[in-house]
């Protein structure tokens, strides 16, 4: 049987997950230990201890040094999160003792980056010495993020999330669809394009499930077309954008806002076509009960300026 979270909590140090961190990096308990700074009996102390605390082996013992098994993987990649926040609580401790600063992490969907950028550059220029981490994903895995805590707040939509009534939310604006090409591509330029015009074409895709990918196969079956075969399936921004570039056959549905931005930094063209959005308004997105910092009611009041909207702080406790 696993031991209970309390067990675990209260048999495990910081020591153990710096140990940890050590033995990932160097896989050599002598190499750990002087890094850490203790003994080598002490590192294989210290290791014995965290093992039993979790009630499993988290090492393999090689000629060569030690390698880590999947629960090992797993756990050292709990202990890295646990310092990474130790450092952003530093950071914003440091930061509200010299009266300035804090720090705001923010996941975003790629529909929402535009506003986003915007919005923060704003804020800097109010509070120039925030520090603020952008993540980047679908909602379904914002949401996630959300719950766990790695997160303040997220710009998506909080019915991907597993459990609605753990996030308050506020909604934001509509995310239009948009298709976009290398600005050498045949269809490029051409007026009044429909679906059937684009039948053969090659697509990047969001992953399966996903509410854009639903869009652009809902739309795709009310024309009569054959479903997409053989996409490039990603949620990266960048990389369909490294791809539209580099293969002038290509194509992708991605939000109006980043077909906009393409097209004013001419990189890229905006196909003279129609496809009708399923996912409805996304939003900003918090745990319940959670209090942003004021440095975070700064960004989305950025944020709801550029959607053109008033920001009432008051609303995330309706």
């Amino acid at each position: 049987m696993a031991p209970s979270l309390q067990s675990i909590i209260s048999r495990l140090r910081l020591k153990h997950l710096q140990l940890l961190i050590a033995l990932d990096d160097h896989r050599s308990l002598h190499k750990a230990a002087k890094v850490t700074f203790i003994s080598q009996p002490g590192a294989t102390k210290s290791l014995r201890e965290i093992e039993d605390a979790l009630g499993m082996q988290l090492f393999e013992r090689m000629t060569k040094g030690i390698e880590p098994n999947d629960a090992g993987a797993c756990v050292i990649r709990y202990a890295r999160l646990v310092y990474s926040d130790l450092a952003h609580m530093r950071e914003e401790i440091v930061g509200l003792m010299q009266g300035y600063g804090g720090y705001i992490a923010v996941g975003t969907i790629m529909g929402a980056v535009p506003s986003l950028t915007y919005a923060i550059q704003k804020l800097r220029a109010i509070q120039p010495t925030v520090s603020i981490e952008i993540v980047e994903d679908t909602s379904s895995k914002l949401m996630s993020l959300l719950s766990q805590g790695r997160i303040d707040l997220a710009i998506g939509r909080e019915s991907m999330g597993q459990r609605l009534a753990a996030y308050d939310s506020i909604e934001l604006s509509e995310e239009p669809l948009a298709v976009i090409a290398n600005k050498q591509h045949p269809l490029s330029g051409i007026r009044n394009l429909h679906l059937q015009d684009l039948s053969d074409v090659a697509w990047i895709a969001y992953p399966s499930n996903m509410p854009m990918r639903q869009s652009l196969e809902h739309a795709i079956n009310e024309a009569g077309l054959e479903a997409i075969r053989h996409p490039i399936e990603t949620s990266s921004t960048f990389s369909t954008l490294m791809l539209l570039q580099q293969d002038p056959s290509l194509v992708a549905v991605v939000p109006q806002e980043v077909a906009k931005y393409c097209v004013s930094v001419d990189i890229l063209s905006c196909l003279d076509i129609y496809i009708p959005s399923l996912m409805g308004p996304h939003g900003v997105v918090k745990r319940a009960g959670y209090q942003l910092s004021p440095e975070a009611h700064l960004l989305v009041s950025e944020l709801f300026k550029s959607a053109g909207k008033d920001y009432d702080a008051s609303a995330w406790d309706n």
